[in-house]
């Protein structure tokens, strides 16, 4: 069995994964990333859109991997009026193959070594210290001997079970999704659109993502908890029945979002986890991509602080937690206590909501804005709807 010896292995070669790579090179740890698919970005399982705010301290913003420019959002009530959003910062619907590649090239120029159809199997043992990674590359078994392992290998995370953490979810904390990338009717191409309602998407939404004035990501999240006796794909059937009965489905993707604040326990001796796996993902939108890279670029640069410090016990390793805690992981159970009010919310909610909106100037049109009408019109709304839905557009 072939053995080679570096500082990190980083499991996973989305975001979360080359992020973490990239930073951790960037200090001089010598790392390994393994991606178990042909490429980064393969299969898509992700709406694909970002703010721009967001992506921006990562990565260059260029054209290429970018399939629509947002400038706007549409709510839609379960009574059949819309609002439309404007003057929240700029947001992108991305092209999640080259996008993550970019990411990719970006941890390898850094120093960092990337090997693609590199399927990890195991961790390795020297008692209870973890000491590397097994996996399987072009038919041969081989092993990665490390000081730390990275865990960015999503929603399912092996590694964090390999490694003993518990990485379960209750029903009510995972979404189940369908996604159609569709073409063959004109679409707005700046603007972003949301169903809400317990006949559209009990305890989610469905979402319109243009990708070009002909093409969009139409999708749907419902709550694990919900889905027993219908499930997302009929939920979305329906809708495409009744508002785009004539288009040409390209793509379908099926997945879970996990949308708890996070895991009690993703750091142990010798390893970390980021990104799904860690479960750092917005609970109310189910948004990911910028929470992974923020928490990445944490997990990177500790563990390669660790490195050079010759210590890579969990007590060091907790750095990593306590920066993601002041940066954004207390914010994300404030969110999760807001998702757990907007999930059981009456559709006369999400319709008074969609009629604040409809009442606020389009110049004047901002989160800013719709928090003070609101407050105005009715605190109690304000509440429990607006500061639950609105404030998760702020990650």
């Amino acid at each position: 069995m072939n053995s080679s010896q570096y500082d990190i292995v980083v499991i996973g070669g989305g975001p979360a994964g080359s992020i973490t790579a990239r930073y951790a090179a960037e200090k001089g740890a010598k790392v390994l990333m393994l991606e178990r698919d042909r490429e980064a970005g393969i299969p898509v399982r992700c709406a694909e859109g970002v703010s721009q705010n967001g992506i921006a301290p990562f990565i260059d913003i260029d054209p290429k991997w970018i399939a629509a420019t947002i400038d706007s959002a549409c709510l839609h009530s379960p009574d059949g009026e819309e609002a439309y959003m404007y003057n929240n910062g700029v947001g992108y619907v991305l092209e999640r193959r080259i996008f993550d590649t970019e990411l990719c090239n970006l941890a390898i120029q850094s120093g960092a070594e990337m090997l693609t159809k590199a399927d990890a199997v195991g961790l390795e043992f020297e008692g209870e210290k973890i000491t590397g990674v097994r996996y399987i590359h072009n038919g041969e078994n081989k092993i990665a001997t490390c000081s730390i392992v990275i865990g960015a290998d999503g929603v399912e995370s092996r590694v964090g079970r390999w490694a003993g953490i518990n990485t379960t979810l209750a029903l009510n904390d995972i979404d189940t999704c369908v996604q159609y990338t569709v073409s063959g009717t004109d679409f707005e191409a700046d603007t972003c659109h949301f169903y809400f309602g317990r006949d559209v998407s009990p305890g989610g939404y469905i979402w319109i993502f243009p990708k070009g004035e002909k093409t969009a990501n139409i999708g749907i999240g419902i709550s694990g908890d919900m889905a027993a006796d219908k499930g997302p794909k009929e939920y979305l059937d329906e809708f495409m029945e009744k508002h785009f009965p004539e288009v040409s489905i390209n793509y379908t993707v099926y997945g879970g979002v996990p949308t708890a604040w996070g895991l009690n326990e993703y750091i142990k001796d010798n390893i970390m986890l980021v990104g799904d796996a860690a479960r750092q993902v917005n609970p109310i939108t189910g948004g990911g991509i910028v929470q992974a890279m923020i928490a990445a670029r944490i997990a990177g640069q500790v563990a390669a602080d660790s490195i050079a410090a010759g210590d890579q016990s969990k007590k060091y390793l907790l750095r990593y937690k306590k920066e993601w805690d002041a940066k954004l992981g207390k914010t994300q159970k404030t969110m999760y206590a807001m998702k757990e009010k907007f999930m059981n919310m009456k559709d006369e909610k999400f319709n008074k909501l969609v009629n604040l909106c409809q009442g606020i100037p389009k110049d004047e049109f901002s989160l800013k804005k719709l928090f003070s009408v609101a407050m105005k019109g009715n605190p109690l709304l304000m509440a429990e709807i607006a500061k639950a839905f609105v404030v998760s557009k702020l990650k």
